[in-house]
């Protein structure tokens, strides 16, 4: 069951979903928007293994930026601002927002789904499919996160649990 505006806001206020910062102006009908971090993964000129253990720390410098130029055909990492916390019976779902998708900006390219019991930054895995150039500044709502309540509990206890960075 995907949750609405008013649950959300509900679920806030109860503790069962926190959004840290928090601002009402990103809250929609069905999902919370999120900002992009001025923290932005570059991928290193250097082949890619990809191997059960394989760490994408390996692959990238982490650069501060205000703004940052996305070529044609590039792929990076980005942070969220927002640090979200969700209980044992919420999972989320990050999507790209649809007025940059088409503009060839891909957001989320893959591990779009956000575990109950995390406590993190999202990460995001932003491709510019364009043939131009784009520019991302931090502080833009770049994704949008779609909380849905579980049938039963789970909590993820992975590595990233309480991410705050890459």
């Amino acid at each position: 069951m995907i949750l609405t505006k008013e649950v959300i806001l509900n679920y806030i206020k109860r503790g069962k979903i926190t959004i840290k910062p928090f601002n009402y102006k990103n809250l929609g009908a069905v999902s919370v928007d999120l900002t992009l971090d001025d923290k932005f993964g570059i991928f290193k000129n250097k082949p890619i293994t990809i191997e059960e253990n394989t760490n994408y720390k390996d692959y990238i410098n982490i650069v501060r930026k205000k703004s940052l130029i996305l070529k044609p055909k590039e792929m990076i990492l980005a942070i969220t601002k927002e640090r979200i916390t969700l209980n044992d019976k919420i999972c989320g779902w990050i999507q790209g927002r649809s007025r940059f998708a088409r503009l060839g900006l891909l957001v989320h390219i893959s591990a779009s789904f956000i575990q109950p019991g995390i406590n993190n930054k999202q990460v995001l895995e932003i491709v510019n499919l364009n043939n131009k150039p784009i520019r991302l500044k931090a502080g833009v709502k770049i994704a949008q996160i779609i909380f849905e309540k579980l049938e039963g509990r789970a909590s993820y206890e992975g590595k990233f649990k309480n991410r705050v960075d890459f």
